[in-house]
């Protein structure tokens, strides 16, 4: 019986066709479980993934393989990134019992939900210290058989295991002694040769960079601008970036940035776009621009759907062959280019930098504009990596945020569109009763309901466009969300701590609460920062409830932040804002060269409003008149605020 046909996530539909008999996560599921009293196999993935495709195609294509797993399970496929609670409650059991987590992730479950084995990718046949994926399914079924107290007993040690381990961090202040200590330690992790952090892997440290750039921002310091330019500039330079269409893969299986993993995902390539606009705005680096202006480009040709949002992910896979689309030998470059110029200039040499000589591209001087189009026509010609095109509701106010920021820093109108198109899709589909849905596909909402990162992220991506248009729906509609975030997700008992799940959701074995940023911001982490961003933008009433809750959230991961910075780049970013007040810049009246210099002026996680004074429904503008009949520019941090002034001159001075 095929029960995927009618998911709204492309990952599942992948997988209808099955031999498998596979059930969606849901009460039919685990009722079906407890009626046959057998454990559940949970297989949790995602579209873009690499090693999900060769699992996929290893063994739940496999007809002696799915006819095992249908006689001894209940069978339960899961989208990582339509349901990120199942995701998180069962990566941490994973990650309790083997010490490392990824996806596929494997899960063999009690009827009630316990996990009791956990695991990731396992192979047809055995290998050195791992067996196949046969024998474990044999072994399982053979215990649950035999033994079914001593593992339902385990399953529970697990659970109240976990219980244990995820509490709220205790009460312990982002203060100025943590910021510069978190530079210190970020520092010291420092990759002195290649950029980023730590060792191979590499993924993009867009929140961490974000932050750096903030603290050289209010404090001057070099030591964070290096980090910053290091890494911002070996990414940009290396195979992590599409050098022919923009955009940025995943992460970089090496140390020097060369070979991506190809996968390309809508969260990096907004948190990048947001980050390199910055570097930009602040430096002029004419890379950040480059990277900026091609990123962007990229979410609106590759990710766009025709409803107006934006599409999870591109597949590291095309034809089953990862990078296939991506990699070139010196040959190939010939027969487009006719010499070996464009060879030299991309590192692309005969024994090649991935597999069977082909190399990725990374970049050794300047790209002409002509010789990229001619590549990137031909490569169009090439087959094309899938894409997963549900919209999630966190990872489009992530875009949302970066099109309008970077669209009013580098004046470009067109990106600031694109946004509020993605945003008219939010409260057009997602917005359901009320409340927030996970994801939609086709301009059809799908059941996940919203969990506290898209609360947090969407609010924040509304206050961006708040900003840009001037417009106070956005406004309006951004604190209907944070306030709903703060009823239905903040802890009961511990002031500033919250849920990843509304307190009304679906009951788990766990209610996961995450406070690390990870690949994006925790749901926690990006709920301080739209309410801090709210506490500039709102009224006074509301002003000093946001600030107080933001201030109250940062008041948790003091711990966290001077420990592991590098998975606590936006707490770390949020600090730095509230440290410098937030800024706050109110042009009032139409003066385009104001508003620039407003937006290209003022420090990461500012607030830059344009409008006419006293508009109604926006308070920033409330009491801030034209001077002298003139526009003028209204400058404040925290509750301190400068004279107006009315000349771009004078405003760029000001801040």
């Amino acid at each position: 019986m095929n029960r995927l046909a009618s998911a709204t996530s492309p990952y599942l539909l992948q997988h209808a066709d099955n031999p498998v008999e596979w059930w969606q996560w849901g009460p039919d599921a685990l009722a079906e479980a407890r009626r046959r009293n057998v454990p559940i196999l949970l297989s949790v993935g995602y579209a873009a993934c690499h090693w999900c495709h060769v699992m996929a195609h290893e063994s739940f294509e496999d007809a002696e393989t799915a006819a095992v797993m249908n006689e001894h399970f209940v069978n339960i496929k899961v989208d990582r990134e339509e349901r990120p609670d199942i995701d998180a409650v069962y990566m941490a059991a994973t990650q309790a019992m083997t010490g490392q987590g990824g996806w596929p992730m494997t899960c063999f479950l009690t009827p009630e939900g316990e996990p009791f084995h956990c695991g990731t990718y396992y192979p047809p046949s055995p290998r050195p210290g791992m067996p196949s994926f046969r024998q474990l399914l044999a072994a399982v079924a053979e215990a649950w058989g035999e033994r079914p107290d001593e593992l339902l007993d385990g399953a529970k040690q697990i659970v109240a295991h976990l219980a244990e381990q995820t509490g709220p961090l205790q009460e312990s202040i982002v203060d100025e002694a943590v910021l510069a200590g978190a530079v210190a330690k970020l520092q010291q992790e420092a990759d002195p040769v290649n950029g980023g952090f730590g060792r191979a892997p590499k993924f993009p440290p867009s929140m961490v960079l974000e932050f750096l750039l903030r603290h050289h921002e209010r404090t001057g310091s070099a030591v964070a601008l290096s980090l910053v330019d290091r890494t911002a500039e070996a990414m940009a330079r290396g195979g992590l970036y599409d050098q022919l269409a923009g955009g940025f893969a995943r992460y970089s299986v090496d140390a020097e940035w060369i070979v991506p993993h190809f996968e390309k995902m809508l969260y990096d390539n907004a948190l990048l776009l947001r980050f390199y606009a910055h570097l930009w705005r602040r430096t002029g680096s004419a890379t950040a621009l480059r990277v900026a202006t091609g990123t962007a480009e990229f979410l609106a040709a590759e990710l766009r759907t025709p409803e107006g949002g934006f599409a999870s992910s591109l597949d590291a896979d095309t034809d089953g062959v990862e990078g296939l689309t991506y990699v070139w030998t010196p040959e190939q470059l010939r027969e487009v280019v006719g010499d070996d110029s464009a060879a030299s200039l991309f590192g692309v040499t005969e024994e090649g930098t991935f597999e069977e000589g082909a190399s990725t591209l990374r970049l050794f001087g300047d790209l002409p504009e002509p010789l990229r189009g001619k590549l990137l026509e031909a490569r169009a010609k090439r087959p094309q990596p899938g894409r997963d095109d549900k919209v999630i509701a966190s990872w489009n106010g992530l875009a949302i945020t970066a099109l309008a920021e970077a669209g009013v820093a580098l004046d470009r109108p067109q990106w600031i569109a694109q946004a509020v198109s993605a945003a008219g899709l939010l409260l057009d589909v997602h917005v359901v009763d009320g409340r927030l849905r996970r994801s939609s596909r086709d301009g059809v909402v799908g059941e996940s309901a919203g969990v506290l990162e898209d609360y947090a992220c969407v609010a924040d991506g509304f206050l961006a466009l708040h900003q840009a248009t001037g417009e106070a729906k956005w406004l309006t509609e951004a604190t209907r969300l944070l306030d709903l975030a703060l009823a239905h997700f903040a802890s009961p008992d511990v002031p500033g701590a919250y849920f990843d799940t509304a307190d009304d959701a679906e009951a788990l074995v766990q209610r996961p609460a995450d406070p690390g940023d990870n690949a994006s911001p925790a749901g926690a982490s990006a709920l301080a920062g739209a309410l801090l961003t709210a506490s500039a933008l709102a009224g006074h009433t509301e002003a000093s409830r946001y600030r107080e809750a933001a201030e109250q959230a940062l008041r948790r991961v003091g711990v966290l932040a001077a420990r592991v910075p590098r998975f606590a780049g936006h707490w770390l970013s949020v600090a730095e804002a509230l440290q410098a007040g937030p800024v706050q810049v109110a042009v009032a009246g139409a003066d385009p060269a104001l508003r620039l210099a407003a937006a290209r002026g003022v420090h990461g996680g500012g607030i830059v409003l344009a409008g006419e004074p006293d508009a109604p429904g926006v308070p920033l503008l409330a009491d801030r008149p034209l001077v002298d009949g003139s526009p003028a520019a209204y400058v404040c941090r925290g509750y301190v605020c400068d004279r107006p002034v009315t000349s771009a001159e004078e405003l760029t001075a000001q801040l």
